[in-house]
């Protein structure tokens, strides 16, 4: 069963395209209008050896609020519609990421309760012209649209461009883990018998 997604949202402020398959092996095409993300979303891609097809237009003469935020909605919608049923998933999944002096820590449960705790914190509030805010958007967005309970949190880190890679690498690393198929065949991993 191939575990893909493509997903089209627009609104008044963004245009969006998204594919992703679980079971790729790390190709992308990313282009969001903004640089940073892209490249996060490249790690995010490569990391996780997910193949990942982005097109997205939004508002950016706004900011980038609504374009990370809505890319984070379709991304994480993407995840939550490739796992279909969601048997056979080993369901949770952890990484901690070193990233030169950087070091954070993400975990995952794919239970279907949506739920982020970001405890994050960053020495300047920008990278380049990037609002290091926004990280924490696009992963509430994740984690609501893919019925997923996220935690990430900074273990150490000065350098915010390496703080956020090194989130953006443990989360693929997580949900590389915690999307790949278990021992447990076809049964759901839950003691409830649903998600």
């Amino acid at each position: 069963m191939k575990r893909t997604a493509t997903l089209k949202r627009t609104t008044k402020e963004t245009d969006i395209t998204l594919s992703l398959n679980l079971d790729g092996e790390g190709r992308y095409n990313i282009k969001s209008g903004i640089p940073f993300l892209d490249h996060m979303l490249t790690l995010f891609a490569v990391h996780g050896a997910f193949d990942l097809d982005l097109q997205a237009r939004g508002d950016l003469e706004v900011d980038d609020h609504h374009t990370v935020e809505d890319i984070g909605i379709v991304l994480g919608q993407a995840i939550s519609k490739s796992l279909g049923d969601r048997k056979g998933i080993t369901r949770y999944g952890e990484a901690t990421l070193p990233m030169d002096e950087a070091l954070t820590g993400v975990y995952l449960d794919l239970s279907n309760r949506a739920y982020l705790r970001y405890e994050v914190t960053y020495p300047n509030p920008r990278t380049g012209t990037f609002d290091l805010d926004l990280v924490e958007e696009f992963f509430r967005a994740v984690s609501q649209n893919a019925g997923m309970t996220l935690h990430i949190h900074k273990i150490w880190g000065k350098n915010g461009h390496h703080i956020a890679e090194a989130i953006f690498k443990g989360f693929a690393r997580a949900l590389d883990t915690a999307t790949s198929m278990g021992k447990r065949g076809s049964e759901l991993p839950s003691s409830k018998g649903v998600l």
